[in-house]
């Protein structure tokens, strides 16, 4: 885990290149606090340098980025981690070494097979490699977008790094604000697709390359992976498809075990991260697990995790347990989450996102984590609605009343529910409707429409769960779920891995027959996952039968005390804030606050006046953060 940046320039000199890259490394060195180096090449017109800041975590003398190949000068830059390098070796071994890294593995791959080299990795990287033989730069980044990478391009200069500080730095340009995708994010709670809020800086997509000609200056983007559900094994048995599932994850467990510095893992009350603890012991039985709780009993889950531990202490025995409280004060603690974010996402997890890496971080540099079943097994309760809704209308009355008992928003939702799967993704979770919007931006807009980039690739053939599911991976996944918990754990210098993102896993998941992730028989989220893990041992059947409990804040309960909160929240719900940024109407934010109430209000309600309020919160410290005069990077 580390924090790359580079720059190709017609106009900068040697020298510029290598301050600028300096610089750029400087604001981004808490992704790699260990070792820093620069390299500027020279080209037939210009400049191309290459900089990188190092968390060291694998090959800790000889792994030093950037890489450079004496045979025909290619370089290559990485952040993160190709877990089966030492697999992919054997496809390279008559190249001389320089180092034992994953990253030249890489590079050795791309010099063989050109860009088809990118389908052998697996991993979680965002990478650039310099090919001087045909004047290429390739940005590249993992299929899920585990891993960011962000670029701009100013005249005849290209720029890019792991984070959008170091650009706005080496631009030397003033933030400007992308106001056409507002709506968008005040509609989503963040921002999906490949642009930002930073008007000209865009992220490179999941499982895509960008290809730069060094001669002319003119990219491409393409996508050399995509997550396609449309292809179902309806013959596979539960029985079967468990026997596949475990063998997949064990091993996604293992290889993301390898590392030359301790790893532990982050343990909540949910099947996920029990599941990958519980794998990860069997190699490494001292492992440090951390959990973060809370004093409110409705998100409160660290009594499960004690459960767990305890129906599981002969794995476990030699396990030491860390856990920190997560409370109101964390909220002081906002506009240094925002400043790491660095694009707005209003929702509440990152506060005990934030705290549990900090912790972590200060025992170790890696931790295993649960992120992404939810998303790959369909694991929200918004899935099984989905699932209920699909069938609804071709079930007799007596098991549509039972549906409608079990499922009380279910006849809401069908009543609301859109022929497309790219309109009804949202439906349900709308936190401004556009008349709302219109009122909060001072101007008319009509429908917002979700971002083309952000959207899968449907073939029509797709079951509606796993139209689900596409959006879900496609769209929330990494512009949410993944990125918050990339940006947060590197603020504390900590790696975090997601086995249940190996795309072996992945593409086996979008094969199950749908009742096998979303069962309405059984009532259950992840069916596969809680079915298999206790068939073989890896869950105590507490544990694997425990229902998904969304991993967030008593935010209405925090927030319905204004005088409780600190200085600059209460500025901005009362002070002059948000009238002095001019971009928000103010009266907005007093009409939700008044309309905040803790009645009925649990981890699994979706939107609430508290989470609307909470979103104009994290905007204005955003929009104070970085475009406010005097801001320094």
């Amino acid at each position: 885990m580390c924090g790359i940046c580079g720059i190709v320039s017609k106009s900068f000199s040697k020298e510029k290149i290598t301050s600028l890259l300096s610089g750029m490394g400087g604001v981004q060195r808490h992704r790699g606090p260990d070792d820093k180096k620069e390299v500027v090449f020279s080209l037939a017109d210009g400049h191309i340098g290459l900089g990188f800041v190092r968390l060291s975590i694998l090959d800790l003398d000889t792994g030093m980025q950037p890489i450079v190949c004496p045979q025909d000068g290619s370089a290559i830059i990485c952040n993160g981690q190709i877990y089966n390098y030492p697999e992919l070796k054997p496809e390279v071994a008559e190249e001389t070494f320089r180092s034992k890294s994953d990253i030249e593995v890489a590079l050795h791959l791309f010099r063989r097979k050109g860009l088809d080299f990118l389908q052998y990795l697996n991993g979680m990287y965002a990478g650039a490699i310099y090919s001087p033989k045909d004047e290429r730069l390739i940005l590249f980044r993992d299929r899920f977008g585990i891993k960011p990478l962000y670029y701009t391009q100013i005249r005849d200069t290209f720029l890019f790094a792991s984070e959008i500080k170091p650009l706005l730095l080496a631009t030397g340009m003033p933030a400007e604000l992308n106001t056409d995708e507002l709506a968008t994010y005040f509609t989503y709670r963040y921002l999906p697709g490949e642009k930002t809020l930073f008007k000209g800086i865009h992220c490179l997509a999941p499982g895509s390359f960008l290809e730069y000609n060094l001669a002319d200056g003119r990219f491409s983007v393409n996508r050399y992976w995509q997550y396609r559900l449309d292809t179902v094994n309806s013959g596979l048995s539960i029985d079967d498809a468990s026997e596949q599932f475990i063998d997949l994850l064990s091993d996604a467990v293992r290889i993301r075990l390898r590392a030359d510095v301790e790893v532990g893992s982050l343990l909540s009350g949910g099947i996920d991260s029990s599941a990958v603890a519980s794998m990860a012991t069997e190699h490494h039985p001292h492992m440090k697990l951390f959990t973060i709780f809370f004093k409110e009993n409705k998100y409160n889950e660290l009594p499960q995790v004690k459960e767990f531990l305890k129906a599981n202490s002969r794995r476990f025995k030699s396990s030491e347990h860390i856990t920190t409280l997560c409370r109101r004060e964390t909220l002081d603690s906002l506009p240094e989450i925002i400043r790491s974010l660095e694009e707005p996402i209003s929702l509440g997890t990152i506060l005990p996102t934030d705290q549990i890496c900090r912790m972590a971080g200060e025992h170790l540099k890696v931790v295993l984590t649960g992120e992404g079943a939810d998303e790959i097994f369909a694991g929200y309760r918004k899935f099984l609605i989905e699932s209920a809704a699909s069938q609804y209308h071709s079930l007799p009355p007596h098991r549509q009343k039972a549906l409608e008992i079990e499922y009380p928003e279910l006849n809401q939702y069908l009543t609301i529910r859109h022929s497309d799967p790219v309109k009804r993704y949202i439906q349900s979770e709308l936190l401004f409707n556009p008349g709302e919007l219109s009122a909060l931006l001072g101007k008319d807009i009509g429908e917002v429409i979700f971002p083309k980039d952000a959207r899968p690739s449907f073939s029509g053939r797709e079951h509606p769960l796993n139209a689900a599911i596409a959006m879900e991976s496609r769209a929330r996944l990494p512009n949410y779920v993944i990125l918050r918990l990339d940006k947060l754990s590197m603020r504390h210098s900590l790696e975090t891995r997601t086995p249940f993102l190996d795309f072996r896993l992945a593409e086996f998941a979008a094969t199950l027959p749908p009742d096998f992730k979303s069962n309405l028989e059984q009532g259950k989220e992840k069916y596969i996952c809680s079915h298999a893990l206790y068939k073989y041992g890896i869950l105590d059947a507490a544990t694997s039968a425990r229902k998904k409990q969304p991993f967030t804040i008593p935010l209405a309960e925090w927030l319905s005390k204004p005088d409780r909160l600190p200085g600059f929240l209460q500025e901005i719900l009362f002070g002059n804030t948000i009238k002095r940024h001019g971009i928000l109407n103010p009266s907005m934010i007093t009409k939700d606050l008044k309309n905040i109430s803790t009645t009925g209000i649990d981890p699994n309600t979706l939107v609430s006046a508290a989470d609307r309020v909470f979103s104009i919160i994290i905007f204005s410290l955003w929009f104070e953060e970085f475009f406010t005069a005097g801001t320094a990077y």
